[in-house]
């Protein structure tokens, strides 16, 4: 009874020897095949295995033989290539939310996802100096919950906390939760933000999936996005006027520019932001931003490169701003 069984599964044990030890580099021949099917329980044939590997083609595997001294047979073609599977590597590792023990999980199980052998091209170490990573490991959770919550519409309540001078974890709100209805999860700045409606502060409310505790998901429908933001409103579009996620007033700002920062405002803000030439040295752009700390210190960056034109409420904004931090250094 247990030889027929095991025969019931030779298909299924060779499928797996193949995705696992074969690729195009690397051919398994027929009798290789014949002794790890074995290392399975399981008995075959010459004729058996060649039956076999054609009833794998005819289900739509890319398997292709070799002849001559290196005889063999291979798996060709997987879901993924391994230079894809590298880029998802590279990916995780340089991704700050996701914990140094979860990243080496997801790494072992991409690496799955191809032959042991490719598997050894994918366990590089992609250097980072001095990499900052989380340290909340619920990350995986938080994300998949509040996916959920979205999709079914319905609001969540979690706790907030926030980092003391002595590294400790101090939660906000006075350790009450926070309930908001949430719209979508964004990435900026190395972190994902869960967008939401937090009736307190009466507008959207950005906050940092990794410092989120305790998420639940509630049975009360959420606001709808339209009755908490303007005639027109596009989430796509809100992550692009928002620094650092830091929620301000909106405004349409001018900036004058060298030209050398034309690649530096189309990496921040797209290809569709009005752009026009000033003079031979200079071009003017006009964005749609929150009027907030970290558009000017994104700003400054550029030091005399870049200056705000217009309006001049925000240009008078940010030069107090420089002449206060000029000021602690006098």
């Amino acid at each position: 009874m247990a030889k027929e069984s095991n025969q019931k599964l030779k298909l299924l044990y060779l499928l797996k020897i193949l995705f696992e030890e074969s690729d195009e580099e690397h051919f398994l021949s027929t009798a290789y095949i014949i002794r790890r099917l074995g290392d399975y329980g399981v008995y075959a044939e010459r004729k058996s295995v060649y039956s076999d590997i054609e009833y794998l083609e005819l289900f739509g595997l890319d398997i292709i033989s070799r002849k001559g001294k290196s005889a063999g047979y291979a798996l060709a073609s997987r879901t993924f290539e391994t230079a894809q599977l590298k880029l998802l590597c590279d990916a995780v590792n340089a991704s700050r939310f996701v914990t140094e023990k979860k990243s080496n999980e997801l790494i072992g199980k991409i690496e799955g996802l191809t032959s042991r052998h490719n598997a050894k091209k994918l366990n590089r170490q992609l250097y980072m100096t001095d990499r900052v990573k989380s340290g909340n490991e619920t990350i995986y959770y938080n994300v998949d919950t509040l996916h959920d919550a979205i999709f079914e519409k319905k609001k969540v309540a979690f706790k907030y906390f926030e980092y003391n001078l002595d590294k400790e974890k101090v939660l906000r709100n006075n350790g009450s939760e926070y309930v908001v209805s949430p719209y979508a999860l964004t990435f900026s700045d190395e972190n994902y933000y869960l967008v939401s409606h937090y009736e307190k502060h009466g507008n959207l409310t950005n906050f940092r999936v990794d410092k989120m505790q305790n998420i639940r998901i509630l049975d009360e429908d959420i606001v709808d996005i339209s009755n908490v933001t303007p005639q027109g409103f596009k989430l796509s579009s809100y992550t692009k006027r928002l620094f650092g996620m830091f929620a301000g007033n909106e405004v349409v700002v001018k900036l004058l520019c060298e030209n050398s920062l034309v690649n530096a405002l189309i990496d921040r803000f797209g290809r569709d932001i009005l752009i026009r030439r000033e003079d031979d040295e200079h071009f003017i752009a006009t964005i749609n931003v929150a009027d907030s700390p970290t558009f000017f210190a994104w700003v400054f960056t550029f030091g005399s490169k870049m200056k705000i034109i217009s309006p001049k409420s925000i240009a008078d904004k940010f030069a107090d701003a420089v002449r206060n931090v000029e000021n602690i250094y006098k």
